[in-house]
Parts: structure tokens; sequence; C-alpha cells
């Protein structure tokens, strides 16, 4: 009895792997167009609901699509109430890996198999290895499958296992709570789906019995959806409880009617296993048009219950979120974006700290020294953390290679910041020890600041849509610039030996137009690091030391 044991749940582990395989594949194929297509196709519930379908069903992963919602929420580009409607097309979705699970393969899974690692293994282009990760989920997830049904098949040649299933048939409350806790113990709808489905192709479960399970694992894939987002936005938070109310409402309405609905699946198939994935794409399609009339409804008591409050206070990242590691494409994008808005608070520290050097202003440099101290710099710890940890997840050579980027031009980004915190520091320097600038030298100071600013502003815009051509532009600014620069010293040195420069002023003037000098250098840096990102492919880029 323990070695089939030890087979079911061997063959549930293979199972397993298989769905995470196929969602991965499928994960890297879509790449960057998931967030792209949310975007664009939710701008009706209709519209939401059928996107929330077909992604899910095609990605076979219902977080992957919640993890790109909650960014788009997050980032302000989709509203809860459209994320409801997709939510409810994404309950649909899920059905498809318990249709999947119910196929007879015999042995035809083995041509999967044989075929992906073919597609792994013996190509080098990229996109064959894709569709590669993906038969190879097909195959294992179906090996897992007949690993299940062959030894339940042997298990129910033992009477207890034959009264306890009995059991469980005629007590439905009682599979409701089994399908509850085996859903939050293993974190995995999706598993527990295919066990029950194997249960059926075994003959090992009555309808009634299996139905209870899986509304129990409705239940149980929303708490574990909770934990989670506890622990990360509020649109998160906002997201699961959304889930929680749809899900737990459905099961509240279907429970006292689980005979007749069973007798009434029971005509749609003669095979169990198929009846049972019937059931539960039944129940799910049958939930989601029952609510959709009250998606708005279902928006306002989550807000009740979870109010919007201004999480700036609380929450200095904007788009990052742990949650988006689990879909490196969407954490990817979502750290690009955090490193745009840090590329802009350091646009803005520079200009006002460069103007305070000209005309005093302590509101200006305490509003540059704080944001270094207080955003930029613990925003950088937790942006480089965030990408570290993308390192460890299952990267493509094209995610590697962005990845690399934004590592990278962190690093520029940082010292463009402390750059910034060194011109006010010295504006406040200045006015401590009341020294003045000649107005020659105010005006350099203007012209060099003016011409920083600009090209910052270019770099910014280089970088946002990894234009080459504006980088390539940047990199010419820069070569200009150090002309303005050395012509800059040599007429301080000029005037300073005609006495028109005060001494006690040089210092401050030359560490002033050095601060701005490095800071054109951090622009270069980032124009080519743009250039090079957009440049063919040779090797996967090395992963920094984390």
């Amino acid at each position: 009895m323990i070695a089939r044991l030890l087979q079911v749940f061997g063959g549930l582990a293979l199972f397993l792997l298989g769905v995470n395989m196929l969602s991965k594949g499928m994960e890297k194929l879509a790449g960057n167009k998931i967030q792209d297509w949310l975007d664009r196709m939710t701008s009706t519930h209709i519209k939401g609901g059928i996107f929330g379908t077909v992604a899910t069903a095609l990605l076979q992963s219902s977080s992957m699509v919640m993890v790109t919602m909650i960014s788009l929420i997050n980032a302000k580009l989709m509203t809860l109430e459209q994320a409801i409607s997709v939510m409810l097309g994404q309950e649909i979705g899920t059905t498809l890996t318990g249709q999947i699970a119910a196929f007879k393969m015999g042995d035809f899974f083995f041509i999967f198999l044989i075929a992906g690692l073919i597609m792994l293994e013996f190509t080098k282009k990229g996109e064959y290895k894709k569709y590669g990760e993906i038969l190879m989920g097909f195959g294992i997830l179906f090996l897992g499958m007949q690993t299940m049904t062959s030894a339940l098949k042997v298990l129910m040649d033992l009477p207890a296992v034959v009264d306890v299933m009995a059991y469980m048939g005629q007590h439905v409350m009682l599979s409701v709570l089994a399908g509850t806790i085996a859903t939050a113990v293993v974190q995995s709808s999706s598993a527990v789906t295919g066990l029950v489905v194997a249960l059926g192709l075994a003959g090992s479960i009555t309808l009634p019995g299996a139905v209870a399970l899986l509304l129990g694992a409705n239940i149980g894939t929303c708490f574990t959806g909770l934990i989670a987002a506890s622990r990360l936005s509020k649109a998160s938070l906002q997201a699961s409880m959304a889930q929680i109310f749809i899900n737990v409402v459905g099961v509240l309405i279907f429970l006292p009617f689980i005979h007749p609905f069973s007798n009434l699946v029971a005509l749609t198939a003669t095979q169990l296993g198929r009846q049972i994935a019937n059931a539960h794409t039944i129940f799910n399609i049958t939930v989601s048009l029952m609510m959709y009339p009250f998606v708005g409804q279902i928006k306002k008591l989550v807000m009740k219950v979870i109010p919007i409050v201004d999480e700036e206070n609380g929450r200095l990242t904007h788009y990052i979120d742990e949650g988006q590691l689990s879909v490196p494409s969407i954490a990817l994008n979502e750290a690009f974006r955090e490193l745009l808005l840090l590329k802009e608070e350091c646009i803005s520290m520079v200009s006002k700290a460069a103007a305070a050097l000209l005309i005093y202003d302590k509101v200006s440099i305490k509003w540059v020294l704080d944001r270094e101290a207080n955003y930029i710099d613990p925003v950088v710890d937790q942006l480089d953390m965030f990408v570290n940890h993308l390192y460890l997840t299952d990267l493509d050579e094209r995610q590697q290679r962005r990845a690399f980027q934004i590592k990278s031009l962190i690093v520029d980004v940082e010292r463009i910041a402390d750059l910034a915190e060194n011109l006010a520091e010295s504006a406040r320097e200045k006015q401590k020890k009341d020294i003045e600038f000649s107005k020659y030298g105010d005006r350099s100071i203007k012209e060099l600041s003016e011409y920083i600013v600009a090209s910052l502003q270019l770099t910014y815009d280089a970088l946002k849509t990894q234009d080459t051509t504006k980088a390539r532009l940047v990199i010419e600014r820069e070569d200009e610039f150090d002309h303005l620069y050395m012509k800059a010293r040599q007429r301080h040195i000029v005037r300073l030996k005609k006495k028109i420069c005060k001494p006690n002023a040089e210092v401050i003037f030359l560490d002033t137009l050095h601060n701005f000098e490095r800071i054109s250098d951090h622009t270069e840096n980032i124009a080519e690091k743009i250039i090079d990102q957009n440049a063919p492919a040779v090797a996967p880029m090395p992963a920094p030391a984390v």
C-alpha cells in the first residue's frame, strides 16, 4: 500500500511539473505581449472576460494573469472593476487543465516527450526550445496522470480505501473541506483537479464526491492567494478578496444542489474522468455568468472591505512587487518602470541642485538631500535585490540580457543621484561661507547645467523607448560637453589670474564642474548600454554576483 501511495504522490509531482513546464513555456513564448494584450483588451467587461478565459487557458496559469493584472492596477493602467471581469473569465480558463487531464492518451504521450526533448536539447534556436518546453510539459503532465491512475486502480482493491471514498461521496461537506485543505496544503488547485480526475479515471470516487472536492479546491486556491497577497500591495489584496468573494459565493449557491447537478453532468459523458472535468467546467462557467452582471457591486464591496489608501507613506517602490517574480516577463517590465521612475527623479534632483548653486534655495536643497537619502538609496537597494532574485528564476537569453541591462543601469542612476547630492551640498556650503561666483562663473554654471539636464532628459527618452538613434545623439552630446567643460575650466583659470574670481570660490566652482562632467559620463554610459541591449544577441549575458 505504501508503495502505491508513493506512486500516487510521485504521479502528482510529475503532473505538477508538467503543468509548470507548460505554463513557463507559454509564458516565454508570449513574453511581454501578455501585459500589452491585457492593457488593450479589457475596455469592456465582456472583452475582459473573453481575454481572461483565453489567456488562462493558453498560458495554463491563472497566477500569471493575476500577477499581470496587479501590475497594471499598481501602474493605474487598469481598474479593479476591469480586473474582476478578467478574473471571471480566468475562472473558466482554469478548467482546461481538468479537460486535458481527462484525456486517455495511452502511450501516445511519449511522442510529446520525445519531440520536446529533441527541441530542448538538439536545437539552438531559442524559439524551438520554447516549443520543446511546452511539448515536454504536455508529455510529463500525461505521464503523471497515467502514474496516478494506475496506482489508484490498485488501491481500490483495498476495502478500507473503498469505504473511505464511499463515505466522502455520501458526506459532501466533508469532501468540500478536504478539497479546501488539500489545495491550501499543496498550494495548487491544478494538483487537486488532476488528482480528482485521476481518481475518476481509476473509478475510485463517486461523481458527487468528486464535485464536492472540486468545490473545495475552488475555495482553497483563493485563500492561498490571500496569504500571498497580504504581504504585497493593496491592489494584490483587493484582487484576491474579489476572487474569494466570487468563488465562495459560487460554492454556497451550488452546495445544496450537488446531487442533482451530478446527475445532470453524468449525461455529458460516459467516462467518469470526463464527467468530473465537465462538472468543473460547467460549475465555473455558470458561476462566472451569474457574477458578470454584478461586477460593479463586487468592486464596491471589495473596496469597502479593503479601502483605498495612499500607499506612498508606507511603500517606496511604485511598480515592483514580490509576487511578480513568478512571471519573469512581468517582473522585468515592472523593474524597468521602477528604474525609469528613479531616472526621472534624478533629472529633477540635478536640475534643482544646479539652480540652487546660482540662486540659493533652501527648500530645493533640502528636497534633493532628503530625496537621495529617503527615496533613491532605499529604492535602489530594493530594486537591486529584486533583480538579483530575478536571476534565480528561469530566464531565457533575451530576459537575461534585459535583467543585466537593468542591473547595470541601476548603478549609473544611483551615481547620478549621488552627484546631484554633491551639487546640493556645494550650494549649501556656498551659502554658508558667503561665497559668490563672478557673473562669468555663473554664466558657465548655467550653460553647463542646462546642457546636462537636456542630455539627461534625452537619455531618459532614449531609455524609455530603447531608441538607439537618441542614444547615439547622447554620446555625441557628451563629446560636445567635454569641449564645454574644458573651455569653462580654462576661462576660470584666466579669471583667477586676472583676479576677476575670488580664490575662496575656486574649490566649489571646480567641484561643480567636475560633478557635471561625471554626470555627463554616466549619461554616456546609459546611452551605450541602450545601444548594446538592442544589438543582435551573441551570447547570454553573465549574471552578476548576488
